[in-house]
C-alpha cells in the first residue's frame, strides 16, 4: 500500500470515529433531557390521577337519591292521629280526641263536607279555644274539608291529606294512626306510648292478606266512580258497565281500613319516589272499598317495607261471619270481650253509647268531659278535675297502668306467633 492510500484510510477512520463520538454524545444528551423532563412531569400526572375523584355512578332513578325519613332516636315515641267524622259526629269526635290526648302526640281533626258549615265551625272553635290544645299547639282542624265517600277512594285521599298536614306541621313523630269518631281507646296514651317504646319503630300494623277471594269479582274487576272526586254533593259510588282484569304489574292485597303506619312508610306513600304509590292510587280510584286495599297493596309490593308488616289492626271489632259491609255497634254486652282482646282501640260505637262511660271509669280513669290522667296530668284522685293546671315540660314521664300489661300481652303474642314471618305480605 503506497503512502497516499494509507493517508486516506487513516482519514476515513478518524472521520468515522468522530461521527460515532458525536452520535454517542447527542444520544446521551437526548436521554438526559428526556429523563429530566419525565421526572419533572411524572409527579404532577400521578398527583392528578391520585387526586381525581371518580365520577359517581348515575342512579337508575333521580328519585332514588331522595332522603328517606330516619327513625327517631327519642326513647319515647310520638304518635300522629287522624280522627275523622261526618255529619252529626262533632260531639263524638271531640270526646274521642280528649280520650286520646297527650301533649307528646300530634292530632289532625277532620269533619267532611257532609257536615254543615255550622258544625264544622263549632268543632274548629272548640279545638282552637281549648286551653290545653292552645298552649301545647298539637291539635289542628283540617280547615279545607274533603267530601268523603265511605266505600270510595276519597277516604284514602283524605287520609293522605291529613298525613301530609301532619308531616308539614306536626314535627317529628313515629307512627300515624287513622281513627274515626266512632272509635274509642281501651288503654291510656301512657299505656300505649310505654308499650310502643319497646318495639322497632319501622313496624307497620296493618291487617292484610293476598287471598282476596270473593273481592276479586265484587271489588277488583268491577269499575266504580266516586262522585266525591268531582262533586260538591255527597252521593254513593256508582258502577260502569265495563269490567277490568286483575293487575299483573303488582299483586293485590286486602285487609282492615284501620292501621298504624310508620313514618318512613307514610313518607314513601306521599313522595312515591319509585312511583308505585301513585300508580296504585290511580288503580284504586275505581276500586270499591279502596281503604281496605290501597295501603296494603303498596306496602306489600314495596321491597323496602314488605318485611315490616304486622298483620293486625290493633282494634277490637265485632263482625258477622262472614263479615258484612259494616261491623256491629258495640254495647255493654261486648265490654269484657273488648278488655280480653288486649287491643288499644275498639269500634264501632254509636253516639253516647253507655259502654263508653264504663270504659272511661274502669279502663281510662277519665270523667265525662275531662282528660285522661297520666304522667303529664295527675288529677290526684279528683274525678271532677277537667283541666290540667299545667302541662309538664317533660312529656316523657309516663305512668303506665293495667292497660300497658294487656297491650304487652297482645304485642308478645303477635311476635311469638309461629307464623309471624309467614304472614308478612302473604
Amino acid at each position: 500500500m503506497d503512502s497516499t492510500s494509507a493517508t486516506k484510510l487513516q482519514l476515513h477512520k478518524k472521520t468515522w470515529f468522530l461521527l460515532l463520538t458525536f452520535s454517542l454524545l447527542l444520544s446521551t444528551l437526548l436521554i438526559t433531557i428526556s429523563i429530566t423532563s419525565t421526572s419533572s412531569t411524572t409527579p404532577s400526572l400521578l398527583n392528578y390521577a391520585h387526586n381525581r375523584k371518580p365520577k359517581p355512578p348515575l342512579p337508575q332513578f333521580v328519585e332514588s337519591k331522595l332522603h328517606v325519613a330516619s327513625i327517631s332516636p327519642n326513647p319515647i315515641p310520638k304518635l300522629a292521629y287522624l280522627i275523622s267524622g261526618s255529619a252529626g259526629d262533632g260531639v263524638s269526635l271531640l270526646r274521642t280526641l280528649k280520650a286520646l290526648y297527650h301533649p307528646r302526640n300530634q292530632y289532625a281533626v277532620h269533619l267532611d263536607l257532609e257536615a254543615s258549615a255550622e258544625e264544622r265551625l263549632e268543632v274548629a272553635e272548640l279545638v282552637e279555644n281549648e286551653p290545653v290544645f292552645k298552649r301545647v299547639g298539637n291539635v289542628r282542624m283540617v280547615t279545607r274539608a274533603n267530601l268523603v265517600t265511605y266505600r270510595g277512594p276519597t277516604m284514602v285521599t283524605n287520609t293522605l291529606h291529613a298525613a301530609a298536614i301532619l308531616f308539614k306541621e306536626g314535627g317529628d313523630w313515629d307512627w300515624f294512626i287513622n281513627l274515626s269518631a266512632s272509635d274509642y281507646p281501651l288503654v291510656t296514651q301512657d299505656d300505649l306510648l310505654h308499650t310502643l317504646s319497646t318495639i322497632p319503630r319501622d313496624l307497620n300494623f296493618i291487617e292484610h292478606t293476598s287471598d282476596i277471594g270473593w273481592k276479586e269479582y265484587q271489588r277488583a274487576k268491577p269499575v266504580i266512580i266516586d262522585p266525591g272526586l268531582y262533586s260538591r254533593r255527597k252521593s254513593d259510588v256508582f258502577w260502569v258497565t265495563e269490567k277490568r282484569s286483575v293487575p299483573t304489574a303488582y299483586r293485590l292485597f286486602t285487609g282492615s281500613a284501620w292501621m298504624m303506619l310508620s313514618r318512613p312508610f307514610i313518607e314513601y306513600c306521599l313522595w312515591g319516589w319509585d312511583n308505585l304509590p301513585r300508580i296504585v292510587l290511580m288503580y284504586y280510584a275505581n276500586f270499591l272499598s279502596s281503604p281496605e286495599g290501597y295501603f296494603h297493596t303498596v306496602i306489600c309490593n314495596a321491597k323496602e317495607f314488605r318485611n315490616t308488616t304486622i298483620s293486625h289492626d290493633l282494634h277490637f271489632i265485632s263482625w258477622d261471619n262472614p263479615p258484612k259491609q259494616h261491623p256491629h255497634f258495640l254495647t255493654v254486652n261486648d265490654y269484657q270481650r273488648m278488655v280480653d282482646s288486649n287491643t288499644p282501640f275498639a269500634r264501632k260505637f254509636s253516639k253516647n253509647e253507655p259502654v263508653l262511660d264504663k270504659i272511661d271509669s274502669e279502663l281510662l280513669g277519665r270523667n265525662t268531659n275531662g282528660f285522661i290522667p297520666g304522667g303529664w296530668f295527675n288529677n290526684k284522685g279528683n274525678p271532677n278535675v277537667t283541666l290540667p293546671q299545667h302541662v309538664r315540660a317533660n312529656t316523657t314521664e309516663l305512668k303506665p297502668g293495667p292497660g300497658a300489661e294487656r297491650l304487652k300481652r297482645l304485642i308478645n303474642s303477635l311476635f311469638s306467633s309461629d307464623d309471624f314471618i309467614a304472614k308478612q305480605c302473604s
